[in-house]
């Protein structure tokens, strides 16, 4: 997890390097569509509206109350418990959640050591400030990852669980990031950034409040039998 300090436009918030072991999980083979947010929160906050876009404007409580709301219609356990702005993860939960900034990379990754899952070009599997002309795109249309996900290189930032703290250089298991913090993670990079900010091992935050046109998000869940 992490990047080499020889990548090109590495930022030091990408290191140091650590070895993490990740438990089998599912994740969406898409961000969360403006069509699945309306059917579940019956409202749409996005900017750019289309039923086949990433929904964005949504700040990381509407995520996590996206996720225990989707649980509760399909009967599972919600994974969050909700207290205004006190929200407790419950890992055992098999309901939906949000995938944890480690969970984020290995999916992304899908196996690859290189800047982006397609090697050193993002042109074909993403969309950036170069190649977006200033909007999102329809979920699906870059080419997926080695695992057949799609869009984990740019059109919206994806929020994840986990408060933004420094990385450590020892090996870990299952890590759910720092303890505290003010700002959560979000991974991928989007249509306004530049191409080296969609990188695998990209990472920043903001705060979980914030509602932009940037900012969207991917579903998790355990692979509980």
């Amino acid at each position: 997890m992490g990047s080499p300090v020889s990548e090109p436009r590495r930022a030091s918030n990408e290191g140091p390097l650590q070895q993490i072991s990740i438990s089998s999980f599912y994740i969406g083979k898409f961000p969360v569509t403006q069509a699945e947010y309306i059917e579940i929160m019956e409202k749409n906050p996005s900017g750019f509206k289309g039923v086949n876009l990433p929904v964005e404007q949504v700040s990381w409580f509407d995520a996590v109350d996206f996720c225990n709301r989707l649980s509760i219609r399909e009967g599972l356990d919600p994974a969050y418990e909700i207290d205004k702005t006190q929200v407790t993860w419950n890992p055992q939960a098999n309901g939906y959640r949000l995938p944890t900034e480690a969970e984020w990379e290995y999916a992304c990754r899908a196996g690859t050591q290189t800047p982006f899952n397609t090697g050193n070009s993002v042109t074909d599997s993403g969309w950036f400030i170069g190649n977006s002309e200033n909007k999102t795109h329809p979920v699906g249309e870059k080419l997926p990852n080695q695992w057949g996900l799609y869009d984990m290189h740019g059109n919206v930032l994806e929020w994840c669980w986990d408060w933004l703290g420094a990385y450590t250089s020892e090996a870990k298991k299952d890590p759910q990031g720092a303890l505290t913090g003010t700002m959560r993670v979000y991974r991928g990079g989007c249509w306004r950034f530049e191409a080296h900010q969609t990188r695998s091992a990209f990472r920043y935050g903001n705060y979980p409040h914030l509602r932009l046109n940037i900012l969207g998000f991917r579903i998790a869940r355990n692979a509980i039998e």
